[in-house]
């Protein structure tokens, strides 16, 4: 049973999200309002599910105050298709979108595939490789004594091909590494996730990640 945050301006939408979830034996609590919630009272959550368009505050900005509080993934409910919205609600924290009207199995699939694969366990708990320290525990990387202040799914992409040091994979198969294989996101936002992290990286003088023209990306 996870602890499941669920914050909407529609009451009917966050009614039915407790049914479903309830149904998996998962405890949901539910808010029409973030006013007067500091983030901090978003901690203790194993997920947190964001409506994007509400009164109050933007879900994109709203993730974005709270991701340094929080460790968990971050789901965001939206009528937005457009490219543009999908990739900044996904590179300011989040891990996954689902479209409404989204279906009772939908949901259902979509959170416990989330809770899946945050419950994985690590065979190490710390490894040094091509300089970069990744703290599997804490999902964090440091180089030179510095935190590269990652985002989960930038965090999962850098892991996955230094994990696999030298062997190139494409924006395909590194999607399907953060999302799975039935990930509802664009292709596109691994290219903009790669070049965040590259960016994140220079700052610190280092350019792990290389592009494999036409095929895709390694780690050196």
């Amino acid at each position: 049973m996870a602890k499941i945050l669920a914050v909407d301006d529609d009451k009917a939408i966050l009614v039915l999200i407790q049914n479903i979830l309830r149904r998996d034996q998962h405890h949901i609590d539910i808010l029409e309002t973030v006013q007067g919630h500091p983030p901090d009272k978003f901690q203790g959550y194993d997920l947190i599910l964001l409506d994007v368009m509400m009164p109050d505050i933007d879900g994109f900005e709203l993730c974005k105050q709270i991701r340094p509080f929080v460790d968990c993934p971050i789901l965001f409910l939206t009528a937005k298709t457009e490219e543009e919205a999908i990739v900044k609600g996904l590179i300011t924290g989040g891990d996954d979108y689902i479209t409404k009207p989204f279906g009772v199995k939908e949901l259902s699939a979509r959170v416990n595939a989330h809770l899946r694969r945050e419950g994985r366990e690590k065979h190490q708990s710390k490894r040094v490789i091509s300089g970069f320290v990744f703290h599997f525990d804490s999902k964090e990387v440091f180089i030179k004594n510095h935190s590269l202040n990652l985002t989960k799914n930038e965090y999962t992409i850098c892991e996955f091909l230094a994990l696999h040091k030298g062997r190139t994979f494409s924006r395909e198969q590194i999607y399907e590494e953060v999302y799975g294989i039935n990930g509802d996101a664009l292709y596109s936002t691994i290219t903009e996730f790669i070049r965040t992290i590259r960016k994140k990286c220079k700052e610190h003088g280092v350019d792990p990640i290389k592009t494999v023209w036409g095929v895709g990306y390694k780690w050196e």
